[in-house]
């Protein structure tokens, strides 16, 4: 059977919809607790099971051989899906519950990819979904990211990764192919090498935006995560407190918009900061408070969506913080702030791009370099016939 260019449509415009749905997913959560306030989890979860159950009623409608491998196919699927969100699970059920949505979007998303690429009959009809999956969930994560108020980060890939994997072990089992074979062949191969390409490199281009950063050392305070070098925050707290006075931020939260990333490291410093101050750890808070002196100063100067009179301590407060930080014992080592709200990592980005880019050039060279016999071709096409 060839394969139908209308499948591979749907598939891209189901994953645009879930990357592009980003930045409106914060109305929609809003509009949901205000409408049914106190009932935003059973809401998410009700619809979450609705569509689940959808699913396996069609599955159950589609099933007409090999009943018991495929039903056994299908309880794997399930059980690693909530094996996985038992262990993922957090102290937020809002967060759980939305989690739990999101995975049955990347199994819809891998469904759709496999279906797409069920033709070609090898074990490319597994590989190419898991890299499209990847992909997607890179730019989705990205978006996220740039956007404010979204949290996009690495380790919510590998969810989408385990949430891809679940996806692939329900479609085998609702739609197996006719003719499976448990090689690649050329023209497939080639479709693995590439695209594996461009994940490596979308996956790169993630971790470059969202991870990599430096460690400031202050000789004075210890040492803080940045996106930004020491005298690169130097000059954008010089350049934010000029362009500030005559354009401030918005006070109110602007979800389809740019995050400003330097006012978003900032803020995660005064929400340390006063979480350590409500937990009496004064040295610590203090500390937070000289970071944003010296680094952040701008923020706390200026009203946010987070505070409209700014961040800034009175003055008695301030004396207060110090005077009881200098009489408190000496904090264990160098104080390293734990206010980033993502992990950072300081690897050289020449050499991550120089490594990313061999890798996937290799692959690119590898795809070209593969050609089918006349044989195999014959094979493969009556194969799919």
């Amino acid at each position: 059977m060839p394969m139908q260019r209308s499948r591979f449509t749907v598939a891209i415009a189901v994953a645009l919809a879930v990357v592009l749905s980003a930045p409106f997913v914060g109305y929609v959560r809003g509009w949901i607790r205000a409408t049914f306030p106190g009932h935003f989890v059973a809401i998410v979860t009700v619809l979450a099971a609705g569509l689940l159950s959808a699913a396996l009623v069609a599955a159950v409608m589609r099933i007409r051989e090999r009943r018991l491998e495929r039903y056994a196919g299908i309880v794997a699927s399930i059980a690693l899906a909530v094996a996985y969100s038992l262990y993922n699970a957090g102290e937020n059920p809002e967060s759980n519950a939305v989690e739990r949505f999101h995975f049955l979007e990347y199994g819809l998303v891998t469904f759709l990819f496999y279906r797409a690429w069920r033709p070609l009959g090898d074990l490319a009809v597994l590989l190419l979904p898991m890299l499209a999956g990847l992909i997607v969930g890179a730019a989705e994560e990205w978006l996220q990211w740039f956007i404010p108020n979204r949290v996009g980060e690495f380790r919510d890939i590998v969810l989408n990764t385990a949430a891809i994997t679940s996806g692939l072990l329900f479609s085998v089992s609702i739609d197996p192919s006719d003719r499976f074979r448990v090689t690649l062949a050329a023209g497939s191969a080639r479709r693995v090498c590439r695209i594996g390409a461009v994940t490596i490199i979308a996956l790169a281009a993630f971790l470059h935006a969202v991870h990599l950063g430096y460690d400031v050392e202050d000789a004075e305070i210890g040492s803080f995560a940045s996106r930004y070098e020491s005298d690169a925050l130097r000059l954008l707290q010089a350049d934010k407190a000029r362009r500030w006075q005559a354009n401030p931020p918005p006070t109110t939260l602007r979800r389809v918009s740019r995050e400003d990333q330097y006012l978003s490291e900032g803020l995660a410093h005064v929400r340390w900061r006063n979480k350590q101050w409500d937990a009496g750890n004064i040295p610590a808070a203090w500390n937070e408070h000289r970071i944003l002196e010296k680094y952040f100063s701008p923020v706390l100067d200026t009203p946010t969506y987070e505070g409209r009179a700014g961040h800034r301590w009175p003055a008695a407060q301030r004396a207060d913080a110090q005077a009881r930080a200098a009489a408190s014992a000496p904090i264990a080592g160098r104080y390293v702030s734990e206010a980033y709200p993502y992990r950072i990592l300081t690897w050289s980005k020449v050499r991550l791009w120089a490594l990313v880019g061999a890798f996937a050039v290799v692959l690119v060279f590898l795809g070209g370099r593969l050609r089918a016999s006349p044989v195999q071709e014959r094979a493969a096409d009556q194969d799919r016939r």
